[in-house]
C-alpha cells in the first residue's frame, strides 16, 4: 500500500483573472515606489503633496469601475479588490484612504447619478486626478445619524443657498468640490439632498485641519458654509432622495474598508513572522516560542476566514446584488479581527514596536480608525439585528 505524503495546499482565489493580477502588480509597485518612502516624512507634515492624485489618475486608479465615455475603465469590483490590495504595499493608511475616498466613495456615486453635464464637469477631471473630491455628510452633531443632517440648501430661482457646517471631512482641507448632503426640507429622511459643491463658492471655508491618532498624512477638515450660492443644476439625483442615495453608497464604502482591512492584516502578519525569524532571544528566534506559533496560526486562520466572507459580498455585488447582509458582516469581522490582530502583531516587535523606526506602529494606529470609520462596529450589529429581524 502506498504511504500517503502531505503537501501543503495554496489557496486560490478563482474570482481573479490575469488582468486583475497585472492590476495589482501595477498598484503595488505604484505604492512601494510613489508612496512608502515618503511615509514619515509625509506622516510628519501631516499631509501629502497633491501631485500624487494626478499620478494615481495617470494611472486609471480613479475609474476602474467606473464609465469609459468619462476616463474610466469600466472593470468589475475584482479590479477594485485587486487595486485596493495593491495600495496596502504603501504602508500609510492616510495616503489609502485620500486615495480611497476619490476612487470608491465620492466618484462612484457621481457615476451613478450624474447627468452627462456634470460628469463631463466634474467627474472627468477628477478620473484623470486633475480634481480632488471629498464627501460632506457628517457633522458636529452626528456623524452615524444621517438623517439628523442639519445644513440647509434653500432654493432661491435657480440657486441652491447653502449654510451650515460639516465635519471629519477626508480631502476637505483641498477638495476642489464636495459631494454635498443637505437638507431642502424639514421632513426627516426624505428631506435630505446631494449637490455638488465647487469649494471655490463664496461663502465657503475650512475652519481647521483636525489632528488624529492616525492616518496623519490625510488630511480631515472642518467646514463651513455661510450663505454659499451654487447652480440649481448641481443637485445629483432626485431633491428628497439623498438620505437613501447616502444609505446605498455606503454599501460600496464598507466593503471597500472590508477589502482594505484584510490587505492590512495581510502586511502586518507579513511584517510580524518576518521579524520573528530575525529577532532572537533565549538563543532561539522568538518566532519559534511555542505563544507566538499559536497566536501566527490563530491570526492566519482569521485572516482567510475573513478573506472569504469579504470576497462573498465583492461576489455578491459584482453579480449586481445588493448584499447588505453580507458587507456588513465582513466591515464588521474585519474591523473587529484587525484590531486584535495589529496588537499582536505590535507585540511581537517589543520596543521596537512602540518607536516609529518600524512601520508597524503606523499600522496598528492607523488600524484603529477601522471599527470607527465607515460605520462604527456598533451601527453593524445594528443592522444585522435588523436584517436578521433578530
Amino acid at each position: 500500500m502506498a504511504q500517503a505524503t502531505t503537501q501543503a495546499i495554496k489557496t486560490e482565489y478563482p474570482y481573479f483573472t490575469e488582468e486583475h493580477d497585472m492590476l495589482r502588480e501595477t498598484v503595488k509597485l505604484f505604492s512601494q515606489t510613489e508612496i512608502a518612502p515618503h511615509t514619515e516624512e509625509w506622516d510628519e507634515a501631516g499631509i501629502f503633496p497633491k501631485e500624487l492624485f494626478k499620478k494615481a489618475g495617470d494611472l486609471g486608479l480613479f475609474g476602474i469601475r467606473l464609465d469609459p465615455r468619462y476616463g474610466g475603465s469600466g472593470l468589475d469590483w475584482w479590479a477594485t479588490a485587486a487595486y485596493l490590495e495593491g495600495l496596502s504595499y504603501s504602508n500609510n493608511g492616510g495616503v489609502a484612504m485620500a486615495l480611497m475616498v476619490q476612487s470608491d466613495i465620492t466618484l462612484p456615486v457621481l457615476d451613478e447619478l450624474g447627468t452627462d453635464e456634470q460628469k463631463e464637469e466634474f467627474l472627468r477631471p477628477a478620473i484623470a486626478g486633475d480634481r480632488m473630491a471629498a464627501l460632506g455628510i457628517s457633522e458636529p452633531g452626528g456623524g452615524s445619524d444621517v438623517a439628523a443632517i442639519r445644513t440647509r440648501a434653500e432654493r432661491q430661482g435657480d440657486e441652491f443657498v447653502i449654510s451650515g457646517q460639516k465635519l471629519w471631512i477626508t480631502n476637505g482641507t483641498r477638495a476642489d468640490f464636495i459631494i454635498l448632503a443637505v437638507r431642502t426640507s424639514e421632513e426627516r429622511h426624505k428631506g435630505i439632498s446631494m449637490v455638488l459643491f465647487p469649494t471655490d463658492v463664496k461663502g465657503f471655508s475650512v475652519g481647521k485641519k483636525l489632528k488624529k491618532v492616525g492616518n496623519l498624512s490625510s488630511d480631515t477638515a472642518e467646514l463651513f458654509f455661510d450663505n454659499c450660492r451654487i447652480p440649481a443644476r448641481y443637485l445629483l439625483g432626485e431633491e428628497g432622495k439623498g438620505f437613501y442615495y447616502t444609505m446605498y453608497n455606503f454599501q460600496g464604502e464598507r466593503l471597500a474598508a472590508a477589502i482594505a482591512n484584510v490587505a492590512t492584516m495581510e502586511r502586518a502578519m507579513e511584517y510580524a513572522i518576518a521579524y520573528g525569524k530575525e529577532r532572537k532571544a533565549f538563543g532561539q528566534p522568538i518566532g519559534e516560542f511555542q505563544v507566538w506559533r499559536h497566536r501566527f496560526a490563530e491570526h492566519l486562520t482569521g485572516i482567510e476566514a475573513a478573506k472569504w466572507l469579504t470576497y462573498r459580498a465583492v461576489d455578491l455585488m459584482n453579480h449586481g446584488h445588493k448584499p447588505t447582509r453580507e458587507i456588513t458582516m465582513a466591515k464588521l469581522f474585519t474591523s473587529d479581527l484587525s484590531q486584535r490582530l495589529l496588537y499582536d502583531c505590535m507585540q511581537i516587535f517589543g520596543g521596537f514596536g512602540y518607536t516609529t523606526e518600524y512601520p508597524i506602529s503606523r499600522m496598528w494606529r492607523d488600524a484603529r480608525l477601522h471599527t470607527i470609520g465607515a460605520g462604527a462596529s456598533e451601527i453593524m450589529k445594528e443592522i444585522l439585528v435588523k436584517t436578521e429581524k433578530l
